[in-house]
């Protein structure tokens, strides 16, 4: 936040004889960090034999002449926040797999290659919206269930959000989706199109995230393309 700027603001409120809004208010007002330029790979880093930029979308695609070997990611190198939302637009073809990676680490010894929290998209929007943990856990929250994680226990479903198929419905295939994460401390949610579909209360102190990369998925696929657009980034530390 800007304090010399939220302090202006406040003077001038008093000055005025307007109550303004405290700098904490201020900071949850301020306006989300625009992290692609729709022009370039700046603060962005990845195997560009993959990806490229048309039309200020970023597309990321395999093809039969172009085979992918590993799970590959374009990463974003800027400054992360440990609290935040995200909220991006996506598109994915059907025979598609993706997802959106947050919290993660570098995998020692792979270029472009994450593990961690992912937010999972598929084409056939039969895992997408739910929490899976890249080369790690696995299958935290599925689409419709908010769980608990607990060292060394399966999850734990503390409710359901709504049935998978329902959810699902709220998906549009082989358009444009909005996507959505709410991340502070280890309350983890994913909504898709303003749709909750998916919670993790993340109470595994030994596995557990508190930071780490933010990062689009390229999944290994006979062929696949997806489209990223509209990436915003809001911090939350000061909530």
């Amino acid at each position: 936040m800007n304090f010399k700027k939220c302090l202006f603001l406040m003077v001038w409120g008093i000055l005025s004889g307007f109550l303004f809004v405290s700098c904490k208010e201020f900071a949850q007002q301020a306006e989300p960090e625009v992290l692609f330029d729709g022009v370039s790979f700046a603060n962005w880093e990845g195997d560009t034999s993959y990806w490229r930029i048309k039309d200020s979308t970023i597309i990321g695609e395999v093809t039969p002449a172009n085979p992918l070997k590993e799970n590959t990611f374009l990463i974003y190198k800027g400054p992360m926040p440990e609290n935040f939302e995200l909220e991006l637009e996506y598109r994915i073809s059907a025979d598609g797999n993706s997802g959106v990676q947050y919290r993660s680490q570098p995998v020692p010894g792979l270029a472009y290659a994450l593990k961690g929290y992912q937010a999972d998209i598929d084409g056939a929007n039969v895992y997408t919206g739910q929490n899976y943990e890249e080369r790690g856990r696995g299958f935290l929250a599925m689409r419709g269930q908010s769980v608990e994680l607990r060292t060394g226990q399966a999850p734990i479903i503390l409710d359901t959000i709504g049935s998978s198929d329902e959810l699902q419905k709220q998906i549009r295939p082989a358009d444009w989706n909005k996507l959505k994460l709410y991340v502070q401390k280890f309350h983890l949610i994913h909504f898709i199109n303003g749709i909750k579909m998916s919670e993790t209360m993340d109470l595994d102190s030994s596995l557990r995230q508190p930071s780490g990369l933010l990062g689009l998925q390229l999944h290994v696929a006979p062929q696949m393309r997806v489209e990223f657009r509209n990436i915003k980034l809001k911090s939350l530390n000061d909530q």
